[in-house]
C-alpha cells in the first residue's frame, strides 16, 4: 500500500536518510516518499536554504560529511567513537593501510595513537587531510575525478592504481549493509571504487552503526563472506548480531 507523506514528514524523513546514509539521491527518495522527483527536489531546496543539508548534483548531503562540519552535526556521535575504540585494537606498527572515508572513518581517525608508525593510502581527500594530524604516519593519496556523490576519487586510473595493490587492512564504511544481500551503495562509481579497494586487501575491515543493519540499496557492493570485520557500536554478543556472524566475518 502506498503512504502519502505531508511536507513535514517528508522532510523529516530525509533528514533521517541523511542522518544514516550521509548522502541520498533523488530517485530513491521519490521512490520512498512516493511523490515525483520534482516535489523531493523542491523539499532538499527548503532544507538546504534553512541549513539542514547540503544540495549535491541528483541529490542531498549531510553536513556531517562537509568538510566544514563541526563535532556537534556528526549524527550518533557516541556510537561512532566506540566503533573508532574496536577498530584501533587491529592497528599494528609497520603496515599498509587503505583507507576510505565518512563520519565514522574520521571518528576513528581521530582516535589513532600519535606513535602508531604505519602507511595509510586513500582515495578520499578528507580522510588524507585528517590523516595529517598523525605525525608518524606515512600518508598516500590517490587522486583522480572527485566524485560529488561519495568525495572519493574515481575513474579508470584510480581503479587501475588501486588493483596494483596488495595492502594489509582495507578500513572502509558503508551506507547500508544486511547479512543476505552484503554491502550495497546507489551510486554506481562509489560501488566500483569500493570493489576495488575490497580486492586490493588481506583483510576488510566495515565499521557502520547498528542502524544501517538490515537496509539494503540498488548496487551491490560485496557479499557478507567478504568481510573479515564487521565492527558496530553494540556488544559482540548482541542478538542483533547474530545473522552477521556467519562465515569468516568476525563481529567486533
Amino acid at each position: 500500500m502506498s503512504i502519502a507523506f505531508l511536507k513535514d514528514e517528508r522532510k523529516d524523513l530525509i533528514i533521517n536518510q541523511l542522518n544514516l546514509h550521509t548522502r541520498i539521491n533523488l530517485t530513491d527518495l521519490a521512490v520512498t516518499l512516493n511523490v515525483s522527483e520534482d516535489t523531493v527536489r523542491r523539499d532538499i531546496n527548503d532544507l538546504a536554504e534553512e541549513g539542514k543539508l547540503i544540495k549535491i548534483r541528483g541529490g542531498a548531503m549531510s553536513k556531517a560529511y562537509h568538510h566544514s562540519s563541526q563535532l556537534q552535526e556528526t549524527y550518533a556521535h557516541q556510537s561512532k567513537r566506540i566503533i573508532g575504540e574496536k577498530a584501533l585494537t587491529l592497528l599494528r606498527d609497520g603496515m599498509l593501510i587503505l583507507m576510505g572515508g565518512g563520519t565514522t572513518i574520521r571518528e576513528f581517525i581521530k582516535m589513532i595513537p600519535t606513535e602508531l608508525k604505519a602507511t595509510f593510502i586513500t582515495v578520499n581527500p578528507l580522510t588524507a587531510v585528517e590523516l595529517l594530524d598523525k605525525p608518524n604516519l606515512e600518508i598516500i593519496m590517490i587522486g583522480g575525478q572527485i566524485s560529488r556523490y561519495s568525495q572519493m576519487s574515481v575513474g579508470g586510473e584510480v581503479y587501475q592504481r588501486l588493483s596494483e595493490l596488495r595492502v594489509d587492512l582495507c578500513i572502509m564504511g558503508t551506507n547500508a549493509i544486511d547479512a543476505k544481500e552484503g554491502l550495497t551503495d546507489s551510486d554506481w562509481e562509489t560501488v566500483q571504487a569500493k570493489k576495488t579497494m575490497i580486492r586490493a586487501a588481506e583483510k576488510i575491515v566495515i565499521l557502520a552503526i547498528s542502524e544501517k543493519m538490515n537496509s539494503v540499496m540498488r548496487m551491490k557492493v560485496a557479499d557478507l563472506s567478504q568481510i573479515d570485520y564487521l565492527i558496530t557500536e553494540l556488544p559482540a554478543n548482541s542478538p542483533q548480531l547474530s545473522p552477521y556472524r556467519t562465515g569468516k566475518t568476525e563481529v567486533l
